[in-house]
């Protein structure tokens, strides 16, 4: 059975930092479906139109009738493990690193039979339920767990090597001004985060959270459940970013920004560009400001042990797919902002660091309120992105517009367009 991991000792800093290795990420195109449903935490394979085959390995051809139209469908996640093996060695320098390592195929009830990966808590012949999830080169991969919890399941390591569980971990948010700022720390602290770190811009300035950040610090310390710590950060100063990642950069895991400048309004509404040029010095400019403090050192922490680097997650508004012109101006800053986001995604590749974007609805704030219901709560929030995190998802949807907006978008991104733009009634 999984042993309860250990917060490991502090690391001794004459001792050489691993290098980050990654497993074989070569696929053809039509496994990348794969991995696009391992972004979301969907296990999905294809099936065939014509004969309703389920398909394993992905191809292009139909195993059974030959047809062309292989769709990815959600697909029941479970089934019998049927045979293992524990790897001892590897010609692959990724795996020979973390041997033993256990595989072995499981018949799905719904039809073909897998080859995966097998968390060590799966008796042999026994029931198991399926998970699809991104390694470290960003593909996706097929883990087999005991369809009863485990005590300490998410301890195992293969299932841990797949993820990006706060436990442990020492992780940077980056705005204390933020209101979700607060319950978000909280929720990472419950998680098993070891340290929280949080950035707070114009400190001379009081604000609502710094009495709650406190006292959660203060709770925190007297409970030696973790730390609390709010250090000085302007993601709109370079300097301010860079000595901050001087300080704090060598032990950063986890980077969570949820700085943001946010007014209502499109263009017209706006007698100059002031309150543009402020949304895309913290929402877009900001962000490359921390990734190029941040990211090299995050990056070269990926195989640094049990509180390794692992994640990097953007907060961004849902509008980022498809402009809200009572927001226009935010709206476009937070597309500039995924576009950038899905740059770096490709630039942390290299090292296994996963990029996860957060999309949420309007927010329950000031900002939102002339907005109606239904509002993304700071708990709601906090749950998606520890949920994310420990699923080691790319891609998470918060509350019931964004999931809305995203499934319009899917289905036709221009219908979808008309219809946040249209206009009042015609005279």
């Amino acid at each position: 059975m999984t042993q309860e991991l250990q917060r490991p000792p502090k690391k001794n800093p004459q001792k050489r930092t691993v290098s980050p290795t990654r497993p074989p990420e070569s696929r053809s195109r039509a496994s990348l479906g794969l991995s696009a449903a391992a972004a979301e935490g969907r296990f999905a394979l294809q099936v065939c139109a014509e004969c309703k085959t389920v398909q394993y390995p992905p191809r292009d051809a139909c195993s059974n009738c030959i047809g062309s139209d292989l769709s990815w469908q959600d697909i029941a996640p479970t089934g019998q493990l049927l045979a293992e093996t524990v790897i001892q060695t590897s010609s692959r320098l990724y795996f020979r690193e973390r041997t033993p390592w256990r595989m072995g195929s499981v018949k799905l009830d719904a039809g073909p039979v897998v080859l995966c990966h097998i968390h060590n808590d799966c008796e042999r012949n026994s029931q198991v339920t399926m998970l699809n999830r991104l390694d470290a080169s960003g593909q996706g991969v097929l883990l087999a767990i005991p369809t009863t919890r485990t005590n300490y399941m998410e301890d195992d390591p293969q299932l841990r090597a797949l993820s990006a569980d706060p436990k442990h971990r020492r992780i940077l948010i980056t705005d204390a001004w933020n209101p979700n700022t607060p319950t978000l720390a909280k929720a990472l602290l419950e998680a098993g985060a070891a340290t929280i770190f949080i950035g707070e811009a114009e400190s001379w300035r009081p604000h609502p959270n710094r009495k709650a950040l406190g006292e959660l610090a203060d709770r925190v310390n007297r409970e030696n459940s973790g730390e609390v710590n709010v250090l000085p950060l302007d993601v709109t100063d370079t300097a301010s970013v860079e000595k901050l990642a001087g300080e704090i950069g060598g032990k950063t895991d986890i980077l969570i920004n949820n700085a943001r400048f946010i007014r209502p309004g499109g263009v017209l509404d706006r007698g100059d560009t002031a309150f543009a040029k402020n949304e895309m010095e913290v929402n877009y400019l900001g962000l490359m400001r921390l990734a190029q403090a941040f990211g090299p050192g995050m990056m070269g922490r990926t195989a640094d042990g049990v509180n390794a680097a692992v994640a990097w997650v953007n907060i961004l508004s849902v509008n980022a797919l498809s402009n809200s012109p009572d927001y226009g101006c935010f709206s476009a800053s937070n597309a500039a902002a995924y576009s950038l986001s899905q740059s770096l995604r490709g630039e942390f590749r290299g090292a296994g660091l996963r990029v996860m974007n957060v999309f949420v609805g309007p927010t329950d704030d000031d900002w939102y309120q002339p907005l109606p219901p239904p509002k993304v709560l700071p708990a709601a929030l906090a749950r998606a992105v520890v949920g994310g995190l420990q699923d080691g998802l790319e891609d998470v949807w918060c509350g019931d517009i964004a999931k809305d907006v995203r499934d319009r978008w899917r289905q036709d991104a221009k219908v979808l367009e008309r219809e946040m733009t249209l206009g009042g009634e015609g005279a």
